[in-house]
Order: C-alpha cells, then structure tokens, then sequence
C-alpha cells in the first residue's frame, strides 16, 4: 500500500521557520519526482515546491521562492521543506505528492499556521 507521510507542521509566529517531512513508502519512489502543495482555508491546492530524483532542479512558485527550500533525503524517498521567514500568507495544510505524470498519492496533510 503506497502511502505518503507529512509531518512538521505546527504554529509558528511570523518570520519563524518550519521543517517539513514527507516520507514515501510502499513503493519505490527514488526515481520520481515529489512535490509539495498546500491549500488554505476557501482556497484551491497550490504548488510549493518540487524536487526531482536527483535531487537536482528543484524549482518553487514565486511566492516561496527565497524563502522554502525543498531537499531530498539520502533515501531519496523522504523530501524535505525547509520553510523560513514564514508569513501569515502561508497558512495552510500542506501536501506530499509524486510526479507520475500527474501529481499522485497525496498525503493527509500537515497543517501550518503563521500568526502575525
């Protein structure tokens, strides 16, 4: 059963810093790209971030940019967010995917909440 994992998540004042984990299992995922998403109350799910298997190219949405870093594990299965300088704006639950062409598998979410 493939599942995937976030974790991190919590409250945190504005300008704090968050960590985030997504941990993949079930499946072999070390040559796939994952993503993170997030999605605030009323709002559609945005894109973060994305790392490819490598590890290499990651690639963010402006509004992150500068800010979050996205990394991958030495078991390449596990993917990181390193967020900082956190904003009210980034208040939401966030996601885990895969890239199998189309964003799969999404996690429960782990809520983030940026107090201003």
């Amino acid at each position: 059963q493939v599942r995937m994992v976030e974790s991190g998540g919590g409250l945190v004042q504005a300008g704090g810093s968050l960590r985030l984990s997504c941990a993949a299992s079930g499946r072999a995922f070390s040559r796939y790209s994952i993503g993170w998403f997030r999605q605030a109350p009323g709002k559609e799910r945005d894109f973060v971030a994305a790392i490819s298997w490598s590890g290499d190219n990651p690639y963010y949405a402006d509004s992150v940019k500068g800010r979050f870093t996205i990394s991958r594990g030495n078991a390449k299965n596990t993917v990181y967010l390193q967020m900082n300088n956190l904003k009210p704006e980034d208040t939401a639950v966030y996601y885990c995917a895969v890239d199998l062409g189309e964003w799969s598998y999404w996690g429960q979410g782990t809520q983030v909440t940026v107090s201003s």
